[in-house]
Formats: structure tokens, C-alpha cells, sequence
């Protein structure tokens, strides 16, 4: 099993490229399925869930090719569907769910397990559910299995979701696209993912409006063809990244970043005394001068500060000037990296969705173990930060979500390294 040693050092100083987003690609992949036509995708994510969902897809029929060192996924879906989706698979990634609105529109019918993932909380199906009950499907839950069926197709409804729950969009926009009539989903999740997906259905010969808003009207056509779509800079590899000399100094130009992306999160490394300048080719991260001052932070729906920049941020936070408060308002259960930094030397108090952050002079190397993806990356940033050394371990959840970390930290000076144990 893979560790990452990392030891503590002074000032960063280069470009980090980011790659486009995982997120985002995982809900194209499956649009695929809506079409008999090809999907590209370019700028897709070298990463081992995007290889899950090709596996995924490659049960239900569909051909994915990774093209030019896997940056652009070639897809076809013109041969004979398998409407199930095999738990063996869909147990090892949340987003595996994001076939059952595809298959519903383009078959009338699907069995689908009930997903995995990190641990991170419930993320129960029920919203999904509600979505797609919306549009006429009957959905059943047997043997771990949700069995749905739409006798005589989808039809255009109009669905309010009680949260703005990023994935139930995505399902709903593409089912919707090929409903009977128009759609409205309302309380719609407003993330750029949302936006990406809706970008490249609309490439498809789809008819949508209001990505971006809580309102988004679907207005549902016969078919769709094949387009080219490139995915969207990934926002949260872009936030993690942008910590990294926050974290230990230096200056860093984020390649493909837009502030756009992460507004809000950068108000809150504003407020913490580090500076983010947009620039021709990316965003450019150092601080403003001296100790990280102490800031509160709440996690929201975009375009509040997203939840999975929390972790990442809790590390900044761990040596700033004061003490910072923490609320988790989007997952229950996503404070396990805490005690893991505080085996590093951090002061943190956890209570419910609250974690109080004491901040310290320094942090101090030490063996830690990932417990998520987003935590993951947290104790590398750490690590960054700490006298001495820190040897992550079980961090084959890192290369779910990030694309050769190791690296893209050693390019601007990091000491970090990949290490095989036995």
C-alpha cells in the first residue's frame, strides 16, 4: 500500500497546472448513455475514479476511450444497453448513482445499486429518488438495488428539491432531456459542475436554460447527437493547491484557474492575510506578509465556501494567529482528519458540525492516516507546514480525486515523495 513521506520546507515558488474537474467529468461520462452518437471529452482528469466510471459504463455497453495519455475521453453508447449497474462497481464511487437518470431516459428502465464512496456521511438516494419520481418513474429499493421503471417514458414536471443537492441535478437534467414536454427543476444546485454539464448536453441538442440560477427550465427533445465538450477546471484541485504556499510560503501561479471558481474561498485567504491576483494564464497565491490571521468559515451550497475545501482549510488554519471556528453545514462525519492533525500538533476541538481551531507556532512531522479524500490531501498540506517528517498513510484515496500530486508539489520545491510499504 502507497504512502506519501512528506517533509516540512521553506517557500514554493513555481506553476502548478490544474486539471479539469473530476466532479464535472464524472457527470458527463454517463451523458454518453443519452446519446447513439460519440461524446469527447477533453481536458478530462488522469484519475482512478474517472477509470471507475469507465468500467462503469463499460458494463452498461458503452465504449470509453482514453486518448493523448488519457486527457481526452473518446465515448460511444450505439450497441445494446445493460440497464444494470452491478454493486461490485457502484460500491467503490458516490457518483456511480449518476447512470440512473441517463439509463431511465434512453430506456424507460434500470437497476442500479446503492452507491459507496468516502465516509463522510449518510448522502442518502431519497433526493435523487424524488427527482425522478417527478418525472412519472416508479423507483423501488430491493436487495440494495433501486429498481425504476417509467412505463410510457419520462414527462416534462415541474420538481422542487427541499436541498440543492449537486448530484439529484444532474440526474434529474439528464433524464429531463428527453422527457415528453417541459421540465422546471427548482432549489437547483447552482455549482460550475452544474453549469459544465448543462454546456456540453446543450452541445448534444439539448434544451436548457438557467444553469447557474435555482431555476433551470429542461424542454425535453427526441434525441440528441454526438459533440466535442472540454470539462471545466477542477475548483476544489485549484483551492487545494492554492493553500500550498499559504500554507509555507512562497508564490504560486495556479495554471487555469479562475477567480470565478472560488470566490468565496478566496475572501476567506483574503481575510487570512494571503493575496490571489488573477493573471493571464491562471491565479497567482502568496501571502501578504507575516502569520496567517484566524478566520471562521461555514461550509455551503456554491456559491458559499464548498465543503470540499473544508479539510484543506482546517490545515491552513492550524497555524494562524487565533483561534477559527469551523461550521460543516453540507456533510455530517467530515471532521475525521481532525484527529489526525492533531497527532501533528494542531489544537482543535470537535463538537457536532463545529470544530474550534486553535492556532499553533508550528506543527510537528508525524505518521498520520487518511480517512477521505479531502482529508487525504489535508494531512499532505500539513506535512507541508510541520518540522520534520509525515508519512500519510492508506492514501489510495488521494488518487480518486487528485492527479499526480507527488508531482506537481515536487515541480515548486516541495520535499514529497511516493513510497511503496510493505
Amino acid at each position: 500500500m502507497d504512502s506519501i513521506v512528506v517533509r516540512g520546507n521553506g517557500p514554493l515558488k513555481g506553476q502548478i497546472p490544474i486539471a479539469g474537474a473530476k466532479n464535472a467529468c464524472l457527470a458527463l461520462m454517463p451523458a454518453t448513455l443519452l446519446s447513439e452518437e460519440p461524446l469527447t471529452l477533453t481536458n478530462a482528469p488522469r484519475l482512478s475514479d474517472i477509470r471507475t466510471m469507465t468500467q462503469l459504463l463499460a458494463s452498461l455497453g458503452a465504449e470509453v476511450t482514453a486518448l493523448q495519455d488519457g486527457k481526452v475521453l473518446a465515448t460511444s453508447c450505439h450497441g445494446e444497453i445493460n440497464p444494470v449497474a452491478d454493486y461490485d462497481i457502484v460500491r467503490k464511487m458516490r457518483a456511480s448513482n449518476l447512470v440512473l437518470g441517463p439509463l431511465l431516459a434512453r430506456l424507460g428502465h434500470a437497476v442500479v445499486s446503492l452507491p459507496g464512496g468516502c465516509a463522510i456521511g449518510a448522502r442518502p438516494m431519497d433526493i435523487h429518488i424524488d427527482a425522478l419520481t417527478a418525472l412519472g418513474a416508479e423507483i423501488e429499493l430491493k436487495d440494495g438495488y433501486l429498481h425504476a421503471q417509467a412505463k410510457g417514458g419520462l414527462k416534462g414536471a415541474v420538481h422542487e428539491m427541499r436541498f440543492a443537492s449537486v448530484g439529484a441535478t444532474e440526474n434529474f437534467l439528464m433524464a429531463a432531456v428527453l422527457a415528453k414536454g417541459t421540465s422546471v427543476l427548482k432549489n437547483a444546485a447552482r455549482e460550475p459542475e452544474i453549469v459544465d454539464l448543462v454546456q456540453c448536453l446543450r452541445a448534444m441538442g439539448a434544451q436548457i436554460e438557467g444553469e447557474g440560477t435555482s431555476d433551470i427550465v429542461i424542454e425535453g427533445v427526441d434525441r440528441l447527437h454526438g459533440a466535442t465538450h472540454p470539462v471545466v477546471t477542477d475548483r476544489i484541485e485549484l483551492g487545494t493547491y492554492m493553500l500550498a504556499p499559504a500554507i509555507c510560503g512562497g508564490e504560486v501561479e495556479c495554471l487555469g484557474g479562475k477567480i470565478a471558481l472560488v470566490e468565496s474561498f478566496c475572501e476567506k485567504l483574503d481575510a487570512a492575510g494571503v493575496a490571489v491576483e488573477e493573471t493571464e494564464r491562471g491565479l497567482k497565491v502568496k501571502r501578504k506578509n507575516g502569520r496567517i490571521n484566524a478566520v471562521d468559515v461555514v461550509t455551503e451550497p456554491f456559491p458559499g465556501f464548498p465543503t470540499d475545501l473544508q479539510a484543506q482549510m482546517m490545515a491552513l488554519l492550524c497555524t494562524a494567529e487565533g483561534t477559527s471556528v469551523l461550521e460543516e453545514r453540507i456533510f455530517e462525519n467530515r471532521f475525521m482528519h481532525a484527529p489526525e492533525l492533531m497527532r501533528m500538533g494542531a489544537k482543535i476541538e470537535v463538537q457536532g458540525g463545529h470544530a474550534t481551531v486553535h492556532g499553533v507556532e508550528r506543527l510537528k512531522g508525524a505518521p498520520v492516516m487518511a480517512t477521505d479524500l479531502r482529508a487525504s490531501v489535508s494531512l499532505i498540506l500539513a506535512g507541508l507546514a510541520a518540522e520534520g517528517e509525515t508519512v500519510v498513510r492508506r492514501v489510495y484515496h488521494l488518487d480518486r480525486g487528485y492527479e499526480r500530486v507527488e508531482d506537481k508539489l515536487r515541480a515548486v520545491g516541495a520535499h514529497i515523495e511516493r513510497v511503496r510499504e510493505e
